[in-house]
């Protein structure tokens, strides 16, 4: 990624040094230019939006989690949260295309064996190689303990059987970081379950179908059938069976700082387009922003967004350091995603009636908003993850309670 030296000066607050600061500010400049002035074409049109994926790839966007020598960005996660903001700000759309893809590479970078490494990691981060998740099933949902897919090792390979529902960006990808159950029988449970690397081109891997969505047109999300994958033991990750979950909620809670990330860059897309038309439209002889119910809106919609903004920065934080962080990283992804949906409704409320047309931005962002209670965890799992984390006190020092 090029940078230019110019920077906002926004990032500063946040501890990112020059070079950091002006990786953010050249993701803003390409979706100031490439990206939002062309959002309502590209939303209307059909067809798969190649040309600015293909800058995103020249950018360096998608190796925003890989490290230097095997020719990523190696991003701080605040800095990442901070770029996924900008993208969603112009286009959830991009958001979406490199948050799942990042969360694999994050898990290979961590866990994978050096040969998985040097495998995957440098044709991930040019962006050649596509990252998908395949976790979610029919009859398993949130609890990913109950997953009936299964790999059983069988002449130097696993066979696997079964299907994933939901897999975002799954007909684009090309490797599916994939959950299975490897030993039936283990007690307890989690000890049987592992994480594959799964190339979609093997024989047995097909995409079986594709979920039409309210929202997200341009974002794939398929089901994958897995129908006997003859899939090499080497895909293993880390080698190391029955430590999937392990490794995959670890991915799990960068994947959600980068959704709590994108929500706050759609809310504040829907306050600039809100504040924007307050500015605009006229009624009782002044422009509406100017009406004391109008003001107070904008007020409560502005303090919401601040507040996901540091929330979502402070879980960025805590993980980055190393400390454990499914607490927080849950609470921004909670806080985020319910700020956004009420801040996008606010925005519909605030256009009145043409808040419903199609042609007006808010519309769409008001449909946008939910995936992100919904998606990476639903909002009523992370406070289940939250409170059980209060009650067991391991997170004392976050919640700041008297001793």
């Amino acid at each position: 990624m090029t940078a230019g030296n110019e920077t906002s000066g926004d990032e500063s607050a946040f501890g990112f040094d020059p070079q950091e600061a002006a990786i953010v500010e050249t993701v803003r400049r390409f979706v100031a230019k490439d990206v939002r002035p062309h959002v309502a074409r590209l939303e209307r049109e059909a067809g798969y939006p190649d040309a600015v994926v293909a800058t995103m790839r020249e950018l360096g966007l998608f190796g925003l989690a890989v490290a230097e020598e095997r020719g990523g960005l190696a991003l701080r996660l605040p800095v990442f949260a901070a770029v996924m903001e900008e993208l969603a700000k112009g286009w959830t759309s991009l958001a979406a295309y490199v948050n799942s893809h990042s969360t694999v590479a994050y898990v290979i970078g961590k866990y994978g064996t050096d040969a998985q490494k040097a495998h995957c990691l440098p044709r991930m981060a040019t962006g050649e190689v596509r990252g998908a998740l395949c976790l979610t099933e029919p009859g398993a949902g949130s609890d990913l303990q109950s997953i009936a897919t299964t790999a059983r090792a069988a002449d130097g390979h696993f066979i696997v059987r079964g299907s994933k529902f939901f897999v975002t960006n799954g007909a684009r990808a090309s490797l599916l970081l994939t959950l299975v159950r490897t030993d039936p029988e283990a007690k307890p449970t989690k000890n049987g379950i592992s994480l594959l690397l799964i190339d979609k081109d093997l024989p047995g891997v097909k995409v079986a179908g594709t979920f039409h969505k309210m929202a997200y047109g341009h974002v794939d999300t398929v089901e994958i059938l897995l129908d006997g994958a003859a899939v090499p033991i080497s895909a293993l990750v880390g080698a190391a069976a029955g430590r999937g979950l392990q490794q995959l909620f670890d991915g799990l809670e960068v994947g959600r700082i980068a959704i709590a990330a994108s929500a706050v860059g759609l809310a504040a897309d829907a306050l600039n387009e809100a504040k924007r038309y307050a500015g605009e439209r006229k009624a009782f002889g002044v422009t509406i922003d100017q009406h004391q119910a109008v003001q107070l809106r904008l007020a409560e919609m502005a303090t919401k967004l601040v507040a996901a903004r540091l929330m979502t920065r402070e879980a960025a934080r805590v993980k980055a350091g190393g400390a454990r962080a499914d607490m927080i990283s849950g609470m921004a992804k909670l806080f985020a995603s319910e700020a956004c949906s009420e801040i996008t409704a606010d925005a519909l409320r605030i256009h009145g009636g043409y808040g419903y047309i199609g042609e007006f931005a808010v519309e769409r962002l008001y449909r946008e908003a939910p995936l992100y209670i919904v998606g990476e965890g639903t909002n009523d799992i992370q406070k289940l993850v939250i409170a059980r984390r209060i009650l067991e006190g391991h997170e004392a020092a976050i919640l700041g309670l008297p001793r």
